[in-house]
């Protein structure tokens, strides 16, 4: 395969940061404590557990080698080896895009509420609710912070690999894990606090069911960014001494970690005064802030950390979903990388207005039962991300041949890895595996329509993504 001069890190360390800078975001932190609260909490962290060091971490190393093999990004990794494949790198750019419909939004929120905390917010926590409410419904204020959360976005990936997302991981990841240590620290003294560490630890298996597999399945997709074409785009930055297996298992560590470490941030702190910990997407943003407010002289600070922790979290994933959008125009279509970020930052920032606004002024308008910021997040976890996962998978071990899937992912034979295990995990286990989880899930789903929307969508670009 001829290489071409292309952009890479600058050190293992970078590359480790940024890998789990895209894998570690609102999917932790957001999103992972509002799904357990609602699916069993400690039962479907077991799923989530078995699924992320299985599926996930089998996945990861798939597509960084798949990355890192075609110094290419995701619509591109998949055309240079076989045209018929096309649709599957086309099914990851169009997630990044889909992700990044809503994903602004709700950074938009977290910059807000950080702002927020230490100007009132918390003066009543009997109308935190209705102000929650009221702020996202708001036709003006939430696309004022999505504007200023992408704002960040654009400049980070302008500056290109090294010098903006490299750098900008490397003080945003530590920051993040600083910030949540800080805010646990209060969390876990507060009287009660061990309701939420059994709530946490002591699986009730008999809440097991095939919507709660989807779920744990989508969030492992949705937490480690598989599936959507970063990990192939970061992996295409890869130097060749890199070992890729040791690389994945540690991004695939921290995003854990830090998942339950925001599970441990949060649901003591709920458990003390008596929340409800299924209360749903706005666990982080309406029960979180009650609960600051409880604190009485140094709950704005809290508030602060936490939501600054938020706010770091969205940033590092979002520009990874950015440069898969940008990294395609310049590949494809031999664009600069200023004009690829501003044209993909421009289709996001659309898409996620009119996300905001079907909270609000917009909410009557839907499709299938759903406004654009649900039907967007349904596409990505419930369809898009576990068939993009499949279909890496699927192309990796029985499309590429398998002694270059070997040659890289053990550099040459110098890496100690169990590839036998592995690849036959991947070519057969993990994908009847993912069939049978996804099946599962649209038949008790609550929103079937929505997923067959999805399924026709995956059908669409195959038919048509042989123009790209």
């Amino acid at each position: 395969m001829i290489e071409k001069a292309r952009e890479s890190w600058t050190s293992r360390l970078g590359f480790i940061l940024a890998a789990a800078g895209s894998a570690v975001g609102l999917g932790n932190i957001w999103r992972f404590p509002y799904v357990a609260g609602m699916n069993g909490g400690s039962a479907f962290i077991v799923v989530y557990f078995f699924i992320a060091l299985v599926v996930g971490l089998s996945i990861m190393v798939a597509e960084f080698t798949l990355g890192r093999y075609t110094k290419l990004s995701a619509v591109g990794a998949f055309k240079s080896i076989s045209k018929r494949w096309t649709f599957a790198g086309f099914l990851g750019f169009l997630t990044a895009f889909i992700i990044m419909g809503f994903y602004p939004v709700v950074g938009g929120w977290t910059l807000a509420y950080a702002f927020k905390s230490v100007t009132g917010l918390l003066r009543n926590a009997e109308t935190l609710r209705d102000a929650f409410g009221k702020f996202i419904t708001s036709p003006v204020e939430p696309i004022f912070w999505l504007a200023l959360f992408l704002a960040f976005n654009v400049i980070i990936v302008a500056r290109g690999i090294s010098k903006g997302i490299e750098l900008a991981n490397k003080i945003l990841m530590p920051s993040l894990l600083l910030l949540l240590l800080a805010i646990g620290l209060r969390s876990w003294t507060l009287p009660g606090a061990s309701g939420g560490l059994e709530f946490l630890f002591k699986p009730d298996f008999s809440k097991i069911n095939g919507n709660v597999l989807l779920a744990a399945l989508g969030q492992a997709f949705f937490s480690l960014s598989l599936g959507m074409g970063c990990m192939i785009t970061y992996g295409s930055y890869l130097k060749k001494e890199e070992n890729i297996p040791a690389s994945a298992f540690v991004v695939t560590a921290m995003d854990t970690l830090i998942a339950i470490l925001a599970g441990l941030v949060i649901f003591p702190a709920v458990f003390a005064f008596g929340v409800e910990p299924a209360t749903g997407p706005g666990l982080v943003f309406i029960v979180v802030p009650q609960v600051f407010a409880k604190l009485g002289v140094f709950g704005p600070l809290f508030s602060l950390l936490f939501f600054l922790a938020l706010f770091v979290a969205a940033l590092t994933s979002s520009i990874s979903l950015l440069e898969v959008a940008a990294a395609y125009f310049i590949d494809q279509k031999g664009w600069n990388r200023k004009k690829a970020v501003l044209v993909s930052s421009a289709i996001m920032f659309f898409m996620s207005i009119l996300s905001s606004l079907s909270l609000g002024v917009l909410s009557g308008f839907t499709i299938l039962g759903v406004g654009f910021f649900d039907l967007f997040d349904l596409l990505s976890d419930k369809v898009f991300l576990t068939v993009g996962g499949l279909l890496v998978a699927i192309f990796v071990t029985w499309v590429v041949k398998k002694e270059n899937i070997h040659m890289e992912v053990t550099n040459n034979g110098t890496v100690k890895f169990p590839f036998a295990l592995w690849y036959n995990l991947v070519k057969y286990v993990i994908p009847v595996l993912i069939g049978i989880i996804t099946v599962t899930g649209i038949i008790s789903a609550h929103q079937p329509a929505v997923m067959v929307l999805g399924i026709l969508i995956v059908i669409l670009a195959a038919i048509f993504s042989h123009k790209l």
